[in-house]
């Protein structure tokens, strides 16, 4: 079995979080990525928010929500993502760069529109009553 080792930005505002939908895709992901090799959680965090969205993430800020795991969206079956999430503070004006077509803030019922590990961090969050 092949696991995916993420790193990704829980971004809440008004009940919504921050989504971000690639060029060419129809599924929604939380901002963020996969490690390079020897880069801290935080150091990951901060490189891929930079190349996402344009904006820069207050080091000092990042609090951990938790690490997920499912099935990875679009990959070979058995292969899963584990994601490690964190809230932050940012700087800048949110916007898609890199290979980021569309950012929107979704709510709970937008869940059967992202990928498998993201529904349940939806759960995790409206659970806490963080998301409506």
């Amino acid at each position: 079995m092949r696991e995916i080792d993420k790193v990704a930005w829980i971004r809440i505002e008004d009940g919504r979080i921050l989504s971000t939908r690639s060029r060419g895709k129809d599924v929604w992901y939380l901002p963020g990525g996969k490690r390079e090799a020897g880069e801290t959680d935080v150091e990951t965090l901060v490189r891929e928010i930079r190349e996402e969205l344009d904006v820069a993430i207050v080091p000092e800020s990042v609090t951990p929500v938790g690490t997920f795991s499912a099935e990875a969206h679009g990959q070979a079956a058995g292969t899963l993502v584990r994601m490690t999430c964190y809230a932050a503070d940012y700087q800048g004006t949110l916007r898609p760069a890199s290979e980021i077509e569309e950012l929107a803030w979704l709510g709970y019922p937008d869940r059967p529109r992202v990928s498998p590990v993201d529904q349940l961090i939806f759960d995790h969050l409206r659970a806490q009553g963080a998301l409506t």
